[in-house]
């Protein structure tokens, strides 16, 4: 193997200096168990809280939480669990939420494929100790993935495991796991760029390397599409960095590219194709956005401002990095750290003749270029955003591949380092030293842990009672969508009701434009819900609302209130007097509707749950962390 430069002729393969001077580094047994115990061992101190009692707390981090999302999520993997436990494959269409409609799974972040890797536990444990389960494994994963890639790249052990720390316990990572679950898993996209770069380098056969290129990609896209088309960008741009960079070799290899392509491409819709084709021909189809994309962005000074999730911050530091758009820390990626960003620096101009280093600069340069959005015709944003498809990435996210590269280019350059110091071993140590030191900024407080809302108490027996038809849609108060997803927490945590009016999700508007909640009536919603709140001001149109409830078909309405507060005197006055009283639970049976009416502070049932639920510290719930 040789490598590749105007001075010396091309070879059938593309190396690196480093491969061809020396054979391949053969560590003990032990050595890649340790790395792994690390990064696991890493990933449980950062949610250690969480573990203290993993069925009943959230995470939270700087003192900020994505309650709403982590709920969704916890749903997500609820309704896929169910699915299972009835002997059948999850549904792309849930009948869960938005009765009578449903909501199209791939639509929205559903992450179908770790749900049914993780049924078992949610069945057992409950939905919340899965999803603590798949936040450790995303970042021990995440790391142990980037390492495993630096390795074939006959990258040091040393070297190899301090970036995969670098990217799978990286700011970006850490933020995001906060409350989108579906970007914090972000174990296969190394795995995806280094096949597609053996294919592209020709190091790898092309039939077997596209079909676990095939294997790979499907296995994202049913993990979460969003994050597969910030990989398939980022792959874009290390092909094209790279064929820049050796503009000889890599166009030479273009045939057995193209055969591995296509190859991954069989197989990505032999898998998917099905899928794909119900989520864009399929019911509940949806083009666009609900949100606005451009307020998704970064900002230059977002490199070097460390936010309140890291253990090296100031309080001016964590407030400027929720400053003005930028107002939830989930959003918050792209930090790195000034010594850092010297080190990678320096690691350009001091190693730059290897290729690898070269490539992966470039495209760490021109993600982190796309991150901070398209406002200004200097940003490379500005143009890209206008190609199909490519205006519907949220930029900000592309941090996690930006990280990625940075991890490698850091790697690469520690690894020549200390190679090269040859006889001199304190050199060696006196770049390891410095490496350390330039990631410790980055390095993660433990999550905070926020207490999940225990279910009202009667709320199952009360439903009993009602004798519905399965499946029948009930409508509650407070009713599921972004500002308050109690319900849907209270239905993952039972099983009931089967199916829930409106919900937080996205779907398609009247035009097919993607909307969040698609048709669902957010004012009548949020009356209701403001009012369950005490925070209602001025009066109700109890006749329009009255209608907005009819319209919803709800074969039951489910309202968490004393019968004597404000919701309970609305709803008296929109169905009547109750019927029947179950704990702490009031009913309302009607020949259109019923309602039921339950105490917030009540207690969760000691009745048949649907499954277990690990017990509460001795004293009852502790104050958040």
């Amino acid at each position: 193997m040789s490598q590749v430069s105007p001075e010396v002729p091309q070879t059938p393969e593309v190396d690196t200096p480093a491969e061809a001077a020396s054979p391949p580094r053969r560590g003990t047994a032990w050595a890649g168990w340790l790395v792994l115990a690390c990064y696991l061992a890493a990933a449980f101190v950062i949610t250690a809280r969480l573990w203290a009692h993993p069925a009943v707390r959230i995470q939270a981090a700087g003192g900020f939480s994505d309650r709403p999302d982590v709920d969704l999520f916890a749903w997500f993997l609820w309704d896929e669990a169910t699915a299972l436990g009835h002997g059948k494959l999850p549904g792309l269409i849930s009948m869960a939420m938005n009765a009578p409609h449903g909501i199209s799974m791939l639509w929205n972040t559903s992450l179908l494929l770790p749900g049914v890797l993780l049924s078992p536990v949610t069945l057992l444990d409950g939905p919340q100790v899965s999803l603590t389960l798949l936040l450790t494994l995303g970042f021990a994963g995440s790391a142990l993935s980037l390492y495993g890639v630096l390795r074939r790249w006959e990258t040091g052990r040393v070297a190899a495991a301090l970036g995969g720390a670098v990217y799978g316990f990286s700011p970006a990572l850490t933020d995001a796991g906060i409350g989108h679950s579906n970007l914090q898993f972000a174990v296969l996209p190394p795995l995806i760029v280094s096949a597609l770069m053996r294919l592209v380098t020709g190091r790898g056969r092309p039939v077997p390397t596209g079909l676990w290129l095939g294997l790979l990609v499907a296995a994202q896209l049913l993990t979460g599409e969003e994050l597969l088309a910030d990989t398939a960008l980022a792959s874009l741009v290390l092909v094209v960095a790279a064929a820049a960079c050796c503009p000889r070799a890599i166009p030479a290899r273009a045939g057995g590219t193209a055969l591995g392509l296509a190859t991954a491409a069989a197989v990505t819709l032999a898998a998917c194709g099905r899928i794909l084709w119900l989520q864009f021909r399929g019911p509940l189809r949806q083009h666009g956005s609900p949100w606005d994309l451009g307020a998704f962005y970064a900002h230059p000074a977002d490199l070097v401002t460390p936010p309140g999730s890291l253990l090296f911050h100031t309080a001016a530091s964590a407030a400027a990095a929720l400053a003005d758009q930028r107002t939830t820390l989930v959003e918050y990626l792209a930090y790195l750290g000034l010594p850092l960003l010297v080190v990678l620096v320096a690691a350009v101009l001091g190693y730059g003749r290897d290729p690898r280093i070269r490539v992966l600069a470039v495209t760490c340069v021109l993600l982190e270029l796309c991150t901070f959005g398209g406002q200004h015709a200097w940003l490379p944003w500005h143009y890209l955003r206008q190609l199909p498809l490519l205006g519907q990435i949220v930029t900000e996210r592309l941090a996690i591949l930006a990280d990625g590269a940075a991890a490698g280019v850091l790697a690469l350059a520690l690894d020549r380092a200390r190679g090269g110091a040859g006889r001199v071993a304190w050199r060696a140590r006196l770049a390891t030293g410095g490496a350390v030191l330039a990631v410790l900024p980055l390095v993660p407080l433990p999550y905070q842990a926020l207490p999940v809302p225990p279910v009202p108490a009667g709320w199952q027996a009360a439903l009993a009672r009602l004798h519905r038809p399965a499946g029948a849609p009930v409508l509650t108060v407070p009713l599921p969508y972004q500002g308050n997803t109690d319900a849907m927490r209270w239905q993952a945590e039972t099983g009931v009701p089967q199916a829930l009016v409106g919900g937080y999700f996205i779907g398609p508007g009247p035009s097919g434009q993607a909307q969040e909640y698609g048709t669902f009536a957010i004012g009548a919603a949020r009356t209701l819900d403001t009012v369950w709140a005490g925070d209602h001001r001025g009066p109700v149109n109890v006749t329009q609302l009255r209608a907005t409830i009819r319209s919803w078909g709800a074969a039951a309405v489910i309202a968490v209130a004393a019968p004597d507060s404000p919701t309970g005197r609305l709803m008296t006055r929109l169905l009547g007097p109750p019927t029947f009283q179950a704990g702490q639970v009031l009913a309302w049976q009607r020949a259109s509707a019923v309602l039921v009416l339950g105490h917030p502070s009540a207690r969760p049932p000691l009745g048949r749950r649907l499954r277990p639920r690990r017990p509460e510290p001795p004293g009852g719930p502790r104050p958040a962390a």
